[in-house]
């Protein structure tokens, strides 16, 4: 998201809490970076967590005084500016900080919080509320999002999607895919396998379903299932893996993070996990894969509209913004309760009527949220006149 704003507004300066050096080398090289105190702290970039209780004080410690407009991007903090009443301030807002506000009784339930660090989530929760009052104007990436900045605000707000990238043009032009047997019907997905060069192929696996990555020297049958993800308990990975433990279909899980060996140990057979992967690697497993599951409710939903771009369906959980990215029976299948047994029905459905996803149809709803899109509105949002 910052590389594209940064694309968009190439000569603003960007004041950031604090930054990975390694990261603004590789992508922001030319940006104006300014940083707060909080920079200065040795492993900021790693022990950031220890140091919540100063990430408000930092936030309010920088002067803007000589802009007219001031654009954030803000889950936590960067609402929290204090500017001069001339300088108009928009937020485009993730989220209302869900560890404060709607998942709070889970945030402290899964990480067991003292009765002190109880007592900071509230107070940060009170900071959080006075500092959305310094926002002049809102911007939500979903309408799932501007439901909950008008419920703990009570502000009004627009909506512009964010960007999703084009991780088709990161494909070997080279690769080989039969697409044509992926439109087939099937009553049960082959099974995945992995195999480097050299190694065992399964002799009794059809031509067509095996899709050789050139790049990277290895095969893999396709007609398999794919999450891509990272690994967190609200992300509901174990129920999926339930599911297709009992469907026994394969699937693959690419994404790292704190609960990965839990869901590993839950894993059958039929599921491989890569964890993380480059975006090249990640698009030649959404070209090949049959469906993109999505287990969580998600703010957004990058992941299933890249692979929709590569005109693949999704199965989803109906809430969140899937509900504004999905269209049921065109782009994809939704369950609505987060357990095995009704995702599993949707992935059953999803077989059912697999031939009557158009592909090309998926890939041009897809377009409807490219980063162009997202570059108007928001040139067209920051050059509105002030009111």
């Amino acid at each position: 998201m910052l590389i594209e704003l940064h694309d968009i507004f190439p000569q603003a300066p960007i004041y950031t809490l604090f930054y990975d050096k390694q990261f603004v080398r590789q992508w922001l090289p030319s940006a104006d970076i300014r940083a707060s105190f909080l920079q200065k702290i040795p492993f900021i970039t790693k022990l950031y967590p220890l140091f919540g209780w100063l990430m408000p004080t930092a936030i309010e410690s920088f002067d803007l005084s000589d802009f007219d407009k001031v654009l954030s991007s803000s889950v936590s903090f960067s609402k929290g500016l204090v500017l001069k009443p001339s300088t108009k301030h928009i937020c485009y807002c993730y989220s209302p900080s869900r560890s404060l506000w709607d998942r709070h009784a889970d945030y402290a339930r899964d990480n067991s919080l003292s009765w002190p660090a109880l007592i900071y989530q509230h107070l940060l929760r009170l900071w959080d509320r006075a500092a959305s009052d310094r926002v002049d104007q809102y911007v939500a990436i979903s309408k799932a999002v501007q439901a909950r900045i008008s419920k703990y605000y009570r502000r009004d707000s627009t909506i512009i999607y964010p960007p999703v990238k084009k991780l088709v043009e990161t494909l070997n032009p080279k690769r080989e895919l039969a697409q044509v047997h992926l439109l087939q019907p099937m009553d049960k997905p082959s099974r995945l396998g992995a195999w480097r060069e050299g190694e065992h192929v399964d002799k009794n696996l059809p031509q067509e379903q095996v899709y050789y990555r050139s790049s990277l020297g290895f095969k893999v049958a396709t007609n398999f299932y794919l999450i891509i993800s990272r690994l967190y308990k609200y992300k509901n990975i174990d129920i999926a893996i339930e599911a297709f433990n009992k469907l026994d279909y394969p699937l693959v899980i690419i994404g790292d993070g704190p609960d990965k060996d839990r869901l590993k140990r839950l894993a059958g057979d039929s599921i491989t996990f890569l964890g993380e992967q480059d975006d090249s690697t990640l698009a030649e497993y959404y070209c090949a894969c049959r469906a993109f599951v999505m287990p969580q409710e998600e703010d957004f939903g990058l992941t299933p509209v890249e692979a929709m771009s590569f005109g693949k369906p999704v199965v989803a959980l109906r809430k969140g913004g899937a509900l504004e990215t999905i269209i049921e029976g065109q782009t994809g299948e939704f369950f609505d309760d987060p357990i095995p047994e009704a995702l599993a029905d949707a992935v059953r459905r999803l077989n059912d009527n697999y031939v009557s996803y158009n592909p090309e149809f998926i890939k041009a709803h897809a377009s409807h949220f490219s980063a162009e899109e997202f570059k108007k509105a928001i040139k067209k949002l920051v050059e509105e006149p002030a009111a």
